[in-house]
């Protein structure tokens, strides 16, 4: 026992001597790194990661930038996203897919008259814009000579930003033109990524959008129907999706809406993998345009330009030897994570934060390029918009929460279908009053449309924006079209179909997505056909001050379907009474449309066989809103003079008949309709 007492006591004292040793050893000469405390330095830091932003450039095929947190691997020189890694996935892309086919930029464009043409844009130049431990910028850059007669006659300048402790990457694009050049149309650009199929399965769009989705695999052994991007899932891996249809304009929205969308991977941990668009300043056509977004593959887009839920008339079209440069973008690839046994929706959550940050950070302050101005080189317009219509009000009007928008010089409403300049757009508070922030230098004409109102606002003169400028425009005043007194309405001016019937879908076309509520019943699938069940034998009449156009008026005026399976065309007719017709001047038909396709509308006054027709559209329209379950396309107004003797005393009917029938897709959606009478004094 006392030898085992000696034994612990000398034991102590050499643990203290060794302390003691220690502690004179790190401390002796605090300004060099000993051996020793570089190693405990190196221990304490070891699960510490690096975030520098690193580039590797040494092999000729690839570029690699990693920041610690992603590492994307792209193809040199052509700019395309090979893969992505994050969180300990080898790659979030499709590795099934060639390497070209993973993520990249595309262009659909034809010459005039002739088939169009899809494009990769493909870089043929590689340039390192800015490297370093906080930020690297790359630009793939692809260019056009008179020997290049297959490339779209652009300079397009691919860049790709990666930041120090990021979550993500930024992308954006610069499209040039110089004089010279041939004229060319283009209808479509765009960002593509394809994802894993076997991680990525459940798409959010929305709050209330967001779902497990079919594979690419179950939609090519689905059965196509009448729309060739529709197909009913007969064979699918998942067996709850057997039986539904899966359509990617089942998922579009809005461009003011179109702000963040992505998949999310639910394995545990789960991550998310998102697309963000801080601003709408470089898409086309303004905020209420429609376009896709997510559909299955898994894709993951962002629509700088298309034709969808418009037509052709919305495309770019250039003249020969017209210059000119624009650059889309940035937009922000975001990749999210949580916790190992945690929600995989806390992404969905986060990615919305994560745009609303990005918002308010736009523009950006780290852009490299001198074609994409900074918040001090920007301007703004503010004022107050109001509307005057004495039939409905003496007084003047608040223009309540008002779309009103900066876009190239044109008419009223030409914004609807203008693509090639910048709009910078925002919606008016309950008193009329807007702001216009972070606005490009230029020449613009200020545009509005007003909800309860018919018709477009323009202001008088052209607005000049100048770098740190702040244009104050006042009171201004929209006079809505009007000659007279209303006599009836049918609809609410919105110029969407949404207030008008609905059916409810065939239950052997369902998406489950949209079965819990009814104000998404518009993106259900085939929803034209309802019209023949419904009105197998005679066209709807609507009787002014008894029917209901919630119930009684179907959303799309479409044709027939006979028994051949052929389409007939349709006529409706509007029932209403007049006390007294009065001769002291002509009535107004105010006639505004949510959509048209391949239509022309017919109108008649009390005479279903008149020849020609009292009025007509002539052939108009090509935004397939009714096939691609949009519930508006572009909007037209028509403002129909009817002379007093077309009308008489008692019962009088307006026939509408859609007379282009050789498609069940052609047809026309209503915003509004309205009469008024001769003007009063």
């Amino acid at each position: 026992m006392e030898k085992i007492n000696r034994i612990w006591k000398w034991g102590s004292l050499v643990g203290c001597l060794g302390v003691i040793f220690l502690f004179v050893f790190l401390v002796a000469d605090s300004s060099e790194k000993t051996p020793l405390r570089r190693l405990l330095s190196s221990k304490r830091n070891v699960r510490k990661p690096n975030l520098d932003v690193k580039l590797i450039t040494h092999d000729p095929e690839q570029v690699v930038v990693n920041n610690g947190i992603v590492r994307v691997i792209l193809s040199r020189p052509d700019g395309h996203v090979l893969g992505i890694q994050y969180n300990g996935i080898d790659n979030l892309l499709d590795r099934e897919n060639e390497e070209y086919d993973r993520g990249y930029l595309d262009v659909v464009w034809n010459e005039p008259g002739k088939p169009g043409v899809f494009e990769r844009i493909r870089g043929t130049i590689f340039r390192v814009i800015t490297a370093n431990k906080d930020q690297v910028e790359l630009s793939f850059t692809s260019t056009w000579n008179s020997s290049l007669r297959e490339k779209v006659p652009f300079i397009v300048d691919k860049r790709y930003i990666f930041r120090r402790n990021v979550s993500g990457y930024y992308f954006y694009a610069i499209f040039e033109r110089l004089e010279g050049w041939p004229k060319v149309e283009v209808d479509q650009i765009r960002i593509v990524y394809k994802l894993d199929q076997d991680k990525f399965r459940f798409m959010a769009i929305s709050d209330s959008m967001q779902r497990i989705m079919p594979s690419a695999k179950d939609r090519a052994k689905g059965e196509p129907l009448a729309y060739p991007e529709a197909v009913l899932l007969t064979n699918t891996s998942n067996p709850k999706l057997r039986g539904e249809v899966d359509d990617k304009y089942q998922y579009s929205v809005e461009n003011k809406d179109n702000k963040v969308h992505g998949w999310i991977c639910e394995d545990d941990p789960a991550v998310g993998f998102w697309m963000i668009t801080p601003s709408n300043e470089f898409r086309t056509s303004g905020p209420n345009k429609q376009d896709l977004t997510s559909h299955v593959g898994p894709t993951n887009l962002n629509m700088f330009v298309s034709t969808h839920y418009a037509g052709k008339e919305v495309g770019m079209k250039f003249a020969e030897g017209e210059p000119w440069k624009k650059v889309f973008g940035p937009s922000f690839i975001y990749l999210n994570k949580v916790s190992k046994g945690k929600d995989p929706l806390q992404l969905w959550s986060d990615a919305k934060v994560k745009m609303l940050n990005e918002v308010n950070s736009w523009p950006y302050n780290f852009i490299q390029s001198k074609d994409y101005p900074t918040s001090h080189q920007r301007g703004s317009v503010a004022g107050q918009l109001l509307v005057r219509d004495r039939y409905i009000n003496e007084r003047l009007m608040w223009a309540q929460l008002a779309y009103i928008g900066l876009a190239a010089p044109g008419e009223e409403g030409s914004w609807q279908r203008e693509s090639k300049g910048y709009q910078f757009w925002t919606q008016a508070d309950k008193e009329g009053n807007f702001e216009i922030k972070n606005v490009h230098p230029g020449d613009y004409n200020l545009y509005a449309w007003v909800p309860g109102f018919i018709g477009d606002y323009k202001a008088d003169t052209t607005i000049t924006i100048m770098a740190g400028g702040k244009v104050q425009l006042g009171t201004l005043r929209y006079g809505p079209p009007r000659q007279g007194p209303t006599l009836w309405e049918i609809g609410i001016p919105d110029r969407t179909a949404a207030e008008f019937y609905v059916p409810n879908p065939y239950a052997t076309l369902l998406n489950s997505l949209y079965t819990t509520t009814t104000s998404d019943n518009f993106r259900q699938y085939g929803l034209w056909e309802r019209y023949s069940d419904i009105y197998r034998n005679q066209d709807l009449i609507y009787t002014v001050d008894v029917s209901d156009y919630s119930k009684d008026w179907f959303f799309a005026h479409v044709n027939r379907r006979t028994n051949n399976r052929t389409y007939e065309a349709t006529t409706w007719q509007i029932h209403f009474e007049l006390e007294t017709v009065y001769n002291n001047g002509n009535y107004t038909l105010r006639l505004a449309l949510a959509s048209a396709t391949g239509a022309e509308l017919q109108v008649r006054f009390n005479d279903a066989t008149a020849y020609p027709p009292h009025f007509s559209t002539g052939v108009i329209g090509g935004d397939n809103a009714i096939a691609r379950h949009g519930i508006h396309g572009l909007y037209w107004l028509y403002s129909i003079d009817v002379a007093s003797n077309l009308f008489q005393e008692g019962k009088n009917i307006i026939h509408l008949r859609q007379s282009r029938s050789t498609s069940q897709f052609q047809g026309v959606m209503y915003d509004y309709l309205r009469l008024e009478g001769p003007p009063e004094n």
